[in-house]
């Protein structure tokens, strides 16, 4: 008896392009959960986060670029970067593929919820590139935003020491202690883990399930 293909939606490859090797598997259960068949190609360049909090996210524009190089070259059809502090860059750099970043959805479904935006970080350098992507959303859907900004001071030394539970407790109390909000934003795909902790009755919003639907629409695309 012959065998079928599998059948439902073809792919070309996604490269996701990283700051930290903690977001592979995230991506990598996503994808098990939401796209089978996606073909992921993980690229993790830490230099450039480091590199942006340092000397600022266009001062890495020439190794973002490098990498996206890199990953069309190695056959990818899109690319996603999940880092949001040097998103804005890699959706600039011209590449031959498309080039999503993994927060863009999220800031969307911020400004569609409601006017007043409360963005969490855990890194400085990630709070100004996140509130003008929600600002940016907005202008685009036609709508007023009130942006405020929230940094979880502690929560990035915890995920640096690779205390994931206790970095996803800090993001989670800083979440809880928010009001007069219509809409968190967990501005780090490292953050998203906060919302199995979270209590309050504001929608929470993270970037990596929207992001990798993004990513993979465009690859089936390309």
């Amino acid at each position: 008896m012959p065998v079928r293909p599998p059948t439902g939606p073809r792919h070309g490859p996604l490269a996701l392009l990283h700051t930290s090797p903690a977001h592979i598997p995230v991506f990598d259960a996503l994808r098990d959960e939401d796209h089978q068949g996606l073909e992921l190609r993980h690229l993790v360049a830490e230099e450039l986060l480091a590199g942006a909090r340092r000397d600022g996210p266009e001062a890495m524009a020439g190794v973002v670029r490098a990498a996206l190089d890199r990953a069309v070259a190695q056959g990818a059809a899109a690319v996603l970067c999940t880092c949001s502090t040097i998103g804005a860059v890699a959706e600039r750099a011209g590449a031959e593929v498309p080039v999503l970043r993994a927060d863009r959805p999220m800031a969307a479904a911020a400004v569609a919820t409601g006017p007043r935006v409360v963005v969490l970080a855990s890194l400085e350098s990630t709070l100004a590139p996140t509130v003008a992507l929600v600002e940016d959303e907005a202008r685009a859907a036609g709508r007023t935003v009130d942006v405020r900004t929230v940094l979880v001071d502690d929560a990035w030394a915890l995920f640096e020491a690779g205390d994931l539970d206790g970095c996803a407790r800090a993001v989670a109390n800083s979440a809880d202690a928010v009001a007069d909000a219509d809409v968190i934003v967990l501005a780090q795909g490292s953050m998203a883990p906060a919302q199995r902790l979270i209590t309050t009755t504001i929608p929470v919003l993270s970037s990596p399930r929207p992001g990798l639907a993004a990513g993979a629409e465009a690859a089936r695309r390309g």
